[in-house]
């Protein structure tokens, strides 16, 4: 192999196995080639199951060696020395110091019993020979240097005492503790709200500029990457697909999957009646000019649910008697009409989702009506509200926790048939569940695996499923889309605008992507710190927003190059 002394990071044919069990094994990466330059910054995209996260593991020496096999012909040459061949003292040392890696979830990547000046800390005194006082002084200047406000007393704050954007931001200030050559950024704003993203985006880039380091940044969002990568490789089922300057690929991309990965996610220019997936571009179909969807209310609209002042709030202890009050929605009021969409954006701790909550009596609210058909589902006896239960149903955002692990979809499916007695004897409630299945795209056979054997999409519609057996007339979707690779995410909103079309549910869109709203929604209301700022027609809302904080949201969007 040739050194390239203008290369930081050369990634010669590497190749990751799997092993499944004593006969099996699985290719996770096909042996790709690619170098990360001095001083630059490269993106790895692709969707999940790519390999990109594998290969960034790699690079670290964090595979498990349990099951993992690295292929003796690759080699991952680091300023000139294959990594590959060093002993693991070496490398963990160099990993630690030279190499450094912002990991995808935070929290799970916080140990939330120390603090996070402590964490740190710890990586000081361990790579850089600090004493304690040498680690505070640094850890309160890197705390500063990422942006976090006051970190005289933060540095003495544990994980769940800061928002997820904080936590983000502690991460990278260990990240660049050491002052690194090299920094990997595994999906580092993937379920962070559009104005913190930006902001970690921002602070990514700024400090490979200050610092004069390179930054392998992996995500599944071509049009975030625009705004940050010198580079891009693409890579799908463990191979890459496409490389060259973000420029050119943005502009003119080669590979057919490239050019889906560009075109799946919503933008604000456009709405498709439908949006185009994978599939289509790689089977050469037909996806420019594609006829476009109108939004938005008119005067002969059919109210299905009128909410006025819902409030909420929550109440913690205050001393030995006392307690404080904590105001999550405060005078929320809207019009939800049939066969319509209302969009409901803001960041995280917005009360969004608690609208939703409350609305579906998951909470109790604290003031305000939502009436249905003439009645107050807030204030009605439990009694009575049972079967407005099947009228009203909830997509959670996280499909792999939404869904009982010991049941199998098809026990998933006749559990909520049952209970409201729904179909005439469980043959007919089967017959309903595998229908079911096949109008979320889900084949026969589904019905007798369990969850763990789908993926997150998959899991996605089988939620939804779940969701149609009640044949609700007000699907609440929390989130629903937040979690799923950009093409998997244009399959799910498919299928949502299919189901509308077709059975006329109203929905109540609950998500921090605003592009996606702009495609789903007809309404669109925004909330910050659990009041109603601004609720306006899609359109004219993203054409003209009113507020303050709409326009930041809006601003915020990535946009691509």
């Amino acid at each position: 192999m040739t050194l390239d002394n203008n290369m930081l990071l050369q990634v010669r044919n590497l190749r990751v196995s799997f092993r499944l069990d004593k006969k099996t094994s699985f290719e996770a990466v096909k042996g790709i080639s690619f170098d990360v330059p001095r001083n630059a910054t490269v993106a790895l995209v692709g969707e999940s199951g790519s390999g990109k996260s594998v290969s960034s593991l790699a690079v670290m020496g964090l595979l498990a060696r349990e099951n993992s096999v690295v292929d003796p012909a690759s080699s991952i040459l680091f300023n000139g020395r294959d990594l590959l061949t060093m002993s693991p003292a070496e490398r963990r040392n160099m990993c630690g110091k030279d190499i450094s890696m912002i990991f995808q979830e935070p929290m799970s990547s916080l140990n939330p019993v120390f603090t996070v000046g402590f964490q740190i800390g710890e990586v000081l005194r361990l790579h850089m020979g600090m004493n304690r006082r040498q680690a505070r002084a640094r850890t309160l200047a890197l705390l500063g240097e990422v942006g976090i406000p006051d970190p005289e007393r933060k540095i003495d704050a544990y994980p769940s005492q800061m928002s997820g954007g904080q936590q983000q931001r502690v991460m990278i200030a260990m990240a660049i503790a050491c002052e690194p050559k090299l920094l990997i950024a595994d999906e580092p704003t993937t379920a962070l709200d559009v104005t913190i993203q930006k902001q970690i985006m921002g602070l990514i880039a700024d400090l490979q500029k200050k610092r004069q380091m390179s930054v392998l940044f992996i995500t599944h969002d071509l049009a975030l990457v625009g705004e940050i990568a010198d580079r891009v490789i693409v890579m799908r089922h463990g191979e890459v697909r496409e490389e060259g300057p973000v420029g050119q690929i943005f502009e003119q991309p080669a590979d057919d999957y490239t050019k889906a990965l560009l075109h799946c996610r919503p933008n604000l220019d456009e709405r498709p009646m439908r949006l185009p997936v994978i599939d289509d571009y790689i089977a050469g179909a037909a996806v420019a000019d594609l006829p476009q969807r109108s939004r938005g209310s008119a005067p002969g609209d059919v109210p299905l649910l009128v909410v006025d002042k819902l409030s909420k709030s929550f109440y913690t202890r205050d001393g030995l008697f006392g307690k404080r009050e904590f105001k999550a929605v405060k005078d929320v009021s809207f019009t939800l009409a049939r066969g319509k969409t209302l969009g409901v954006v803001g960041e995280s701790g917005s009360g969004k989702t608690t609208v939703g909550l409350t609305l579906l009596r998951l909470h109790q609210a604290t003031a305000g009506t939502a009436m249905f058909e003439g009645r107050d589902l807030i204030s009605m006896p439990a009694r009575d509200y049972m079967p407005y239960k099947r009228r009203i149903q909830i997509i959670f955002q996280n499909p792999y926790a939404s869904l009982n692990p010991r049941f199998t979809v098809g026990q998933i499916l006749l559990e909520p048939m049952r209970i409201h007695r729904i179909g005439a004897g469980d043959n007919e409630r089967i017959a309903m569940a595998q229908a079911l299945l096949e109008k979320v795209g889900l084949p026969a056979q589904a019905f007798h695996r369990y969850p763990h054997e789908f993926s997150g999409g998959q899991r996605q519609r089988i939620a939804i499923a779940r969701c149609l057996t009640m044949k609700p007339e007000i699907l609440v979707c929390d989130e629903s889309v937040s979690a799923l690779d950009v093409s998997v995410q244009a399959q799910v909103l498919n299928l949502l605008q299919d189901l509308q079309d077709e059975l006329g549910m109203s929905y109540i869109f609950i998500s921090h992507d605003l592009s996606v709203v702009k495609y789903m929604a007809d309404q669109v209301m925004v909330m910050h710190q659990g009041s109603v700022v601004e609720l306006a027609d899609s359109d004219e809302l993203y054409r003209n927003p009113q507020h303050a904080y709409t326009k930041t949201l809006l601003s915020a969007i990535p946009r691509g190059i």
